[in-house]
């Protein structure tokens, strides 16, 4: 029975297997979803979910997990992903305990009684918030303004804070934590919910008066009460968004934005956090180098150190004068065109796809810039990402909009995007009639100083 009940899925810590005395968690579960997606267990390492484990559900939807817990602590089981708290549900698991739940459409349940008294009062508190959950995580199925939010926020806010009156485990580190738990749970609501696509959004003079007592100053206090919330730094970067729009402060990008951002957090461990966030949206070497110089000093652990060097290594090689991606795609005839046979002429690469709208929003200006530097030689080289199922949709609006220049089909997000570290698109890049890179991040055909960047590449020996 209980082979079969966990073979669809079996994780064990090695690091835990040297721990004799360590006892395993048993998960069993039933999946009563119309589509039986992958169950996933997660650990939570540095306020963040990490995947350790995946259970297939069987025809009838039961699944399983055997594991050995790397600490005492959160975890998560759902069927989202590790970007997201949708369909993903928070847990409490120490050696030897036992969880036996049914994963429905839009939540759970337990199930007998094998389960621990942490995990029974932590279900108690979901059940308890379940319907700020719904409208401010699930949005996307339970439609909802802050009209009907605000008023509920506020009646839940208020009883929470006697929920917990004659309520203990018995488990003094639990019990201990628990409280700390439901703050970060209502600041996650509540956050998301201002910060998530609505037909109706306030003005901060409607906002409820719970959000008079979010500062992320008080959740920001430690690093280590931040690590322990698999959802902490999204609900620390949630806070920071609101906090700002209480002090009217304007959203601002990169190094101005970053300074923002830090004024809030008063704990250094976490700037240097949130300086890694920035880092991994820098495009080049010189942009990285100029981050940490400013705020390097806040790298401060092993982990951050490494991670600031993984993202660096990318870059260097991405540096103005490097090789160019040697692509390799079919045009809209099926013809296979490589960066290679460009070789001679200054290139423009346009990455887009059909359902990006700020990609059209550029081909007018492409093709106005296109025809102005007609003659000489620039070559632009449209690049969709758009996936094999939309081909013919991508065909059929180079034929519609009669769009110019090499029109290359790269199916999906492949290779060149990793390789360019483009995560949104239109991205526009230029290179040197060598193949060599010019930008990587160059200035859209709406602006004059792409034109101007050709001129003097064109320009250039």
């Amino acid at each position: 029975m209980i082979k079969k009940l966990f073979s669809a899925a079996l994780f064990i810590s090695m690091a835990a297997l040297q721990t004799q005395a360590q006892l395993p968690v048993e998960i069993s579960g039933q999946l009563n979803k119309e589509r039986k997606s992958p169950v996933k267990l997660f650990k939570v390492v540095e306020g963040r979910p990490v995947e350790i484990a995946v259970s297939t559900p069987e025809e009838k939807g039961r699944f399983g997990f055997l594991f050995y817990p790397e600490y005492e602590g959160f975890y998560v089981v759902g069927t989202g992903t590790v970007g997201s708290p949708n369909d993903n549900y928070k847990f409490y698991f120490k050696g030897g305990d036992k969880l036996s739940l049914t994963i429905s459409e839009l939540t759970y349940a337990l199930d007998g009684k094998q389960n621990s008294k942490e995990n029974v009062l932590m279900t108690e508190w979901h059940d308890f918030t379940n319907p700020l959950e719904q409208k401010a995580i699930n949005f996307m199925k339970n439609q909802s303004t802050f009209v009907d939010f605000f008023p509920q926020l506020e009646e839940i806010t208020g009883k929470a804070k006697t929920f917990l009156n004659g309520k203990v485990t018995g488990n003094a580190k639990f019990d201990k934590l628990m409280k700390e738990n439901m703050a970060w749970d209502l600041a996650s609501y509540a956050t998301n919910f201002l910060n998530t696509p609505r037909s109706a959004h306030p003005s901060v003079e409607e906002y409820s008066p719970y959000y008079a007592t979010l500062k992320t100053q008080d959740f920001a206090k430690s690093a280590a009460a931040v690590y322990r919330q698999p959802w902490g730094s999204r609900t620390l970067g949630g806070l920071i968004s609101v906090n700002m729009r209480q002090q009217n402060m304007k959203y601002t990008q990169g190094l101005e934005g970053l300074k923002n951002d830090l004024s809030f957090i008063p704990n250094d461990t976490l700037k240097g956090d949130f300086v890694l966030e920035n880092g991994a949206r820098m495009k080049s070497y010189d942009e990285y180098q100029a981050l940490t110089a400013a705020y390097g000093k806040y790298l401060l652990t092993k982990s951050q150190q490494q991670k600031s060097r993984d993202l660096l290594a990318p870059l260097a090689s991405l540096k103005p004068g490097d090789p160019a991606f040697a692509f390799s795609y079919p045009d809209k005839n099926g013809k296979t065109v490589t960066m290679a046979d460009l070789k001679g002429k200054v290139v423009l690469v346009d990455v887009w796809a059909t359902w990006c709208g700020p990609c059209k929003a550029e081909i007018p200006h492409l093709k106005k810039l296109e025809e102005e530097m007609k003659g000489t030689d620039v070559q632009v080289v449209s690049i969709s990402v758009d996936e094999a199922k939309d081909k013919d949709k991508w065909l059929k609006m180079i034929k519609d909009e009669n769009l110019g220049g090499l029109q290359l089909f790269a199916t999906g997000w492949g290779d060149l995007a990793k390789y360019y570290k483009i995560t949104g698109i239109p991205r526009f890049m230029v290179f040197d009639r060598n193949g060599k890179i010019v930008t990587i991040d160059s200035p859209r055909p709406s602006k004059p100083e792409l034109k101007q960047l050709l001129e003097k590449t064109l320009a250039a020996k």
